[in-house]
């Protein structure tokens, strides 16, 4: 491992660690004690769980130990050198990740060249009502401000499936340049508009840009990551959620993944959102808009007045 370069073996304990994580979310969820909090403002429900903080620190933890010098981000409180116990695992790699080769413009890259977005458990409030396949472990990885890699992992994939009762859970991670692994890509037909947006952050203005995209069918689904999945695997053509609320850790991991198969996931006006760690807000601000192909269409399908409106201009 110690030969690989250094991206490698982030991307390859990346991996590792999130399998780890989905394991202790499983087993948390086993105790059918889920330790729920209310971590919202504004009268508005947002639901942590000992999962999450369990997987998160499992997360950092982990990978502070192997790499003490990352800058890592995540959704859940911050984790401290004091908490690095013996829970926090410092050999995490994956062989599958190790056997591929680095891209070359990518071979150089140090530790204090990234930055590591963590969403410990997307899709907690799905996760508290039983449905589980919405539910990830997200990690993204990027540098200056661009996703160069990312692991989305799904704790629970197959537990709808007899024959998946002795192994649950899959992960799909990538790198730019390289490509994406763990699950078969399926772009997506011409001409369909399978729409897959939030199924409980909605309002009058993400109604409206779903609307304006004209579509086939409407997904509504939890968490960032399964939405992305969603994309990445056919079902659905273009992700949108046209207001403030989703976070740079629910994004990096998925643009990453897109960007390698000649996706695109930007705000809802077009722009990419910049995963610079000194920002004053995590928030993306003008929403999200993400799709396998004819990125720019969707973009100027959405009416001008909702990019004003998110962008708090005058239509």
């Amino acid at each position: 491992m110690a030969s690989a370069p250094f991206l490698m073996r982030l991307v390859s304990s990346s991996v590792a660690v999130a399998n780890t994580a989905g394991g202790i979310i499983r087993s948390i969820l086993k105790t059918g004690s889920l330790g729920v909090v209310d971590k919202g403002d504004c009268g508005k429900f947002d639901p942590q769980t000992e999962a999450d903080r369990a997987s998160q620190k499992c997360i950092i933890g982990s990978l502070l130990k192997i790499y003490p010098a990352l800058n890592i981000i995540g959704e859940e409180e911050d984790i401290h050198p004091s908490e690095l116990n013996d829970e926090c695992i410092d050999d995490l790699y994956d062989a599958e990740v190790l056997s591929k080769p680095c891209p070359e413009d990518l071979v150089a890259v140090k530790p204090d060249d990234v930055t590591i977005w963590v969403d410990p458990l997307d899709g907690t409030r799905e996760f508290t009502e039983g449905l589980y396949d919405h539910v990830t472990v997200l990690i993204g990885i990027s540098m200056n401000g661009k996703p160069i890699a990312g692991v989305i992992h799904q704790p629970f994939y197959g537990y709808q499936n007899e024959l998946h009762r002795t192994k649950l859970g899959r992960t799909m991670w990538g790198v730019r340049s390289l490509g994406t692994f763990g699950f078969i890509h399926t772009p997506p037909p011409k001409g369909r508009r399978v729409v897959t947006t939030t199924r409980s952050h909605s309002n009058k203005t993400v109604m409206g840009a779903i609307e304006a995209l004209k579509p086939d069918q409407i997904l509504k689904v939890g968490g960032a990551g399964y939405k992305v999945i969603l994309l990445l695997e056919g079902t659905a053509d273009v992700y949108v959620f046209a207001t403030p609320g989703c976070k740079r850790w629910d994004t990096c991991a998925c643009e990453a993944l897109l960007e390698a198969v000649g996706g695109t996931l930007t705000d809802v006006c077009g722009k990419h959102i910049m995963y610079d760690a000194q920002a004053d807000s995590y928030v993306n601000k003008a929403g999200v808009l993400a799709s396998l192909q004819d990125h720019t269409f969707y973009v100027d399908m959405i009416p001008e007045s909702i990019k004003n409106n998110l962008l708090g201009l005058k239509s």
